[in-house]
């Protein structure tokens, strides 16, 4: 009688144990991952690709960080598994200074760089010693540099390829000064200076619109921009071929977003996967 009640509690005990692993197998949890960007326009951007991605069981936190380099560490580091707010270059150039391991997944969309001013409405009208504000780090200030060449204000020398500096300028017949800044304290410092280089996350969000308000996009130009240039997803190394990542790319790389693109950044944002 003792034996067959224990063979009764174990056969019990069974049922119950299959019961829950059957319902852990069948519970469908959500693969949460974590985007880091910069500006509003990305955020608002990526709101619509979190609600897509919902239908493909992926719950996106979207986090959101006010300078470039500390988003990269926070991807280098574990604190996030993406981020969306950089170009090539300015990857590359990270990943060469810090010994990185970041690498881009997929593309998002080119940016134009362009040239701003409270005080002139051109160009042109740049007086000899006018104060330019430019970006302090490589890529975006040798991405300036290149505009202001490309106007004719500036000459470089043609060995130093996208990433010149300003020791690098070999004519500069208005002997224009540079005011080297961080790329998002430039767009607050426009009215301290003649004429600023300003990346246009930065200028929307302080309520510029490239197209009405710069003197100069380099976009204007699209032949001349180096697809390096070009924005993209990244991730770490290990992570470059993660299909769940994959997932997300795939759902940016849409119609909608390329849609939302032009409609939150004014036309100024273009798409770079097509």
């Amino acid at each position: 009688m003792k034996k067959k009640n224990v063979y009764v509690t174990l056969v019990a005990a069974c049922s119950l144990f299959l019961a829950a692993c059957g319902s852990s197998t069948t519970a469908d949890e959500a693969t949460k991952v974590s985007v880091g960007v910069v500006s509003e326009v990305e955020v608002d951007v990526w709101k619509d690709v979190k609600k897509r991605l919902e239908d493909k069981n992926i719950d996106l936190t979207i986090e959101t960080f006010s300078d470039y380099p500390q988003v990269n560490l926070a991807l280098a580091d574990g604190s996030l598994d993406l981020n969306a707010f950089q170009h090539v270059a300015y990857l590359e150039d990270f990943n060469t200074s810090n010994d990185g391991e970041i690498t881009p997944i997929g593309f998002t969309y080119v940016s134009p760089l362009g040239l701003y001013s409270d005080r002139i409405e051109d160009y042109n009208e740049l007086s000899d010693g006018a104060e330019i504000a430019l970006p302090n780090d490589v890529t975006n200030g040798g991405r300036g540099l290149l505009l202001l060449q490309a106007l004719d204000l500036i000459t470089l020398d043609e060995s130093k390829g996208t990433n010149p500096t300003v020791n690098d300028i070999t004519e500069n017949p208005k002997n224009l000064k540079f005011v080297e800044l961080d790329a998002a304290q430039i767009a607050r410092s426009l009215q301290d200076v003649d004429a600023a280089i300003i990346n246009t996350n930065y200028a929307t969000d302080s309520g510029l619109n490239p197209k009405e308000d710069a003197l100069y996009l380099d976009t204007d130009s699209i032949s001349d921009v180096s697809e390096i240039y070009k924005n993209v997803i990244a991730a770490r190394v290990e992570d470059k071929d993660n299909d769940i990542y994959k997932t997300v790319v795939e759902e940016y790389q849409t119609q909608e977003t390329a849609d939302l693109l032009d409609e939150i950044s004014k036309g100024n944002d273009v798409p770079a996967w097509e």
